[in-house]
């Protein structure tokens, strides 16, 4: 037999955004209960790269991915929200006002909304086609840094292009004993400042930019690797003597049963109104990254931004003939549910 709920909101993804949302709804007096596949909040903060450094969260000069969730914790936790962890939502019917939301553990929660924050949706990293690669995975191939120190000493190579590379190779510096940053282009999409940073430490010899070549093979014993294979557009090989491979070369998203729904989606990711967070179906708001609209950019703090546009709209649905006098927290501070 499912278990009956009631909730104002039902916020699906505990990621950053998706904690987010629920303070933006307690802060307008709304109760809600999250939903997440994985048995930890955070999402991909926690899950791939609890260790990494963010830097674009304003008032923080830098903060790790796990410490940004924490203090999102901490921040939702004066409005008690529900967390229903380590299962997925397998259905949704009703309509604005009067939803029913399914979970895979037989729990049943009325809503009156609900919030989309499923980040990339199921995720999963992009493995690269190498041979008995899924022999060194989890001994010496990792896709997600979540303890910097064993990575210390070791000659690691990082493959990649991205902010998540330069990132990794920018924090690991100077505590691996040498990194291999390989990618198959002499240009990196990342931000600026990584950049520079990046380019101080191959000046400096402690990262080696090997490019413009791609991953080839992968050489070792038992798991562990000794060596890995690279080789450049003409055919050209190189062998670089490895003890760990941190291959980078994004996710895998898989929208599961919300693909499903009925909402107009554009390639994995939901169609929404920038200003309201709405989606198609009246009642339903996607934010983060799961979310889509012109000239969006994929930036945790659009994202939160996000969150406080779909809090706002659904206390504006619930309640239409009462109007919202629009205070700063430091003015009204926060209220008690």
């Amino acid at each position: 037999m499912s278990k009956i709920l009631k909730t104002d909101v039902v916020i699906i993804g505990a990621g950053p955004v998706g904690l987010f949302a629920a303070f933006e709804c307690g802060m307008l007096g709304l109760k809600s209960h999250i939903i997440d596949s994985l048995d930890q909040i955070g999402g991909q903060c926690t899950a791939l790269y609890p260790e990494k450094p963010i830097y674009d969260i304003p008032a923080a000069p830098s903060v790790s991915a796990a410490g940004l969730i924490e203090q999102l914790e901490q921040q939702v936790a004066v409005f008690s929200p529900v967390y229903h962890l380590g299962q997925q939502v397998i259905a949704v019917s009703g309509q604005a006002g009067q939803f029913k939301v399914s979970t895979s553990r037989q729990i049943d929660i009325h809503a009156k909304a609900i919030i989309i924050a499923a980040g990339a949706g199921a995720f999963g990293p992009h493995r690269p086609p190498l041979d008995h690669l899924q022999l060194y995975e989890g001994r010496s191939v990792f896709y997600a840094v979540r303890s910097r120190e064993i990575f210390r000493g070791k000659s690691i190579v990082i493959a990649g292009g991205g902010d998540s590379a330069v990132d990794w190779a920018n924090s690991l510096a100077g505590m691996a004993s040498k990194i291999y940053l390989v990618h198959r282009r002499d240009k990196f999409r990342a931000a600026p400042a990584s950049l520079e940073k990046l380019q101080e430490y191959t000046s400096s010899g402690l990262v080696e930019l090997v490019t413009p070549y791609q991953l080839s093979a992968l050489e070792g014993e038992d798991g562990f690797l000794k060596q890995v294979e690279v080789v450049d557009l003409e055919g050209q090989k190189r062998t670089l003597r490895a003890d760990i491979l941190l291959p980078f070369f994004g996710l895998s998203a898989n929208l599961g049963p919300i693909a499903e729904w009925g909402l107009e989606l554009d390639q994995s990711h939901i169609r929404t109104n920038q200003g309201t967070a709405s989606t198609t179906i009246q009642g339903i708001y996607a934010v983060g990254d799961i979310a889509t609209y012109p000239h969006k950019l994929k930036l945790i703090l659009t994202g939160f931004a996000d969150a406080a546009h779909a809090a706002h709209a659904i206390q504006a649905q619930l309640s239409p003939d009462t109007p919202l006098h629009f205070q700063y927290s430091t003015t009204k501070g926060l209220p008690s549910l």
